[in-house]
């Protein structure tokens, strides 16, 4: 009687999990019917598109197209789909292979002349009997500055359709805009490194010169110290100079920060005094490279090498949320703010005087429009300056920022 009621038993649990996956199957089912057709075709045209848009963010290249070409075809709703650009197929996808030579002919005119063009089965013939092509639509993509840079051509098995034409046409449109944005963002890193070098090259040329001659007075007098300011100069030029990354971390500014900061106490002794209020927590945070040494060497080199007496820097770095603020501040002979405000726009049109306040103009211009640039206007410099009452210049820089990390 037992085994008799566990059988019974078994049966009925398993009728029950039947029921509860067929019911679950049904609900899953109602599920996917909230969404209409339309809405469905919206999905799947835009994930499409999302996947060509990667590949085609990095460029016209053999290996962007490769990646691109399937999603581009399934666009197009076309048999088969080549990119290219002016000199060589760059990826084909689907039907076709064998008019290649045919197809680069077409797209190298669409490339000069920046027309699109329909292309019927006398002109894809072939000796393959079974050669299913019998026409083409070759579209021009165009780069950034509205050059012609390639063609996105559709393949198909009839006289091609108003319908096909019109989809080449469009999807050509929306593939060059992505190469435009590639061609942008590439441009944009390419003034970025520009930047670099010129604020490199500003900063530099007085520095190493002053760095050395500070050095080569302690050879005599202090062999020991004299090595010592050689390792840290070394080191402070290997950061400098470095050829990898566009940011860094706040840790890694502010020791070739002191780097610079122990060379310059050296040449100029007691008469520069320097404090630091770092909060631990903010050390990890990401900044473009050489943002914050041009603040120090303006308030080093404009505020207190003309002040009379002990001058002190002060360089303070805080937690604020979601931010890190931080100040650079000195107690130097400052700058009349119109004077200030008047030499960085007059850089911003490209004029300027290139005398020796120039190079404050130049630092603290420079390091402004990286900061927007990367994390937005709201994170430009802020000076506060006045004839004789030193420069404070303030920094605010977003803990995280999609997009920016350290050494990329």
């Amino acid at each position: 009687m037992g085994g008799n009621l566990s059988a019974v038993v078994g049966v009925v649990s398993l009728v029950t999990a039947l029921a509860a996956a067929l019911w679950a199957v049904l609900r899953l089912r109602a599920r996917r019917g909230i969404a209409t057709a339309t809405q469905r075709a919206t999905y799947e045209v835009l994930h499409t598109a999302g996947l060509a848009a990667e590949p085609l963010r990095t460029g016209l290249s053999e290996a962007g197209a490769a990646k691109a070409v399937r999603h581009l075809r399934a666009l197009v709703g076309a048999v088969g789909l080549a990119l290219t650009d002016a000199d060589r197929v760059l990826a084909l996808d689907g039907r076709g292979t064998h008019h290649g030579e045919q197809l680069l002919a077409a797209a190298g005119r669409t490339v000069a002349t920046g027309r699109s063009t329909v292309l019927g089965e006398h002109e894809l013939q072939c000796d393959r009997v079974d050669c299913p092509i019998r026409g083409a639509v070759v579209a021009p993509l165009q780069g950034a500055d509205g050059r012609v840079v390639g063609a996105l051509v559709a393949i198909a098995d009839s006289a091609p359709a108003p319908g096909l034409v019109q989809a080449t046409l469009e999807t050509a449109h929306w593939a060059g805009n992505q190469l435009a944005l590639a061609e942008l963002d590439s441009s944009r890193e390419r003034l970025a490194r520009a930047e670099v070098r010129a604020l490199r090259a500003q900063i530099s040329p007085h520095f190493i010169y002053n760095a050395l001659t500070a050095i080569g007075s302690f050879v005599r007098t202090d062999p020991e110290r004299a090595r010592e300011l050689i390792l840290e100069f070394a080191e402070f030029t290997r950061y400098s100079f470095r050829a990898h990354g566009e940011f860094t971390t706040l840790a890694e500014e502010l020791r070739s920060i002191d780097r610079y900061l122990t060379i310059e106490r050296a040449r100029f002794g007691d008469r520069l005094q320097v404090r630091l209020q770092i909060a631990p927590e903010v050390l990890p945070v990401t900044l473009p490279f050489l943002c914050l040494q041009p603040l120090v060497e303006n308030a080093v080199r404009h505020g207190l090498s003309r002040k009379p007496g002990t001058g002190m820097v002060s360089i303070e770095a805080r937690d604020a949320g979601a931010e890190c603020h931080i100040t650079v501040e000195d107690d130097g002979v400052g700058m009349d703010p119109t004077t200030l405000t008047a030499g960085i726009a007059e850089l911003a049109r490209g004029a300027g005087d290139p005398g020796d306040e120039t190079g404050q103009h130049v630092g603290l211009s420079n390091v402004d429009e990286r900061l927007r640039s990367v994390f937005g206007d709201r994170f430009g410099l802020v000076v506060e300056t006045g004839l004789g009452s030193g420069t404070r210049v303030s920094v605010r820089v977003p803990k995280f920022h999609p997009g920016v990390r350290a050494g990329s």
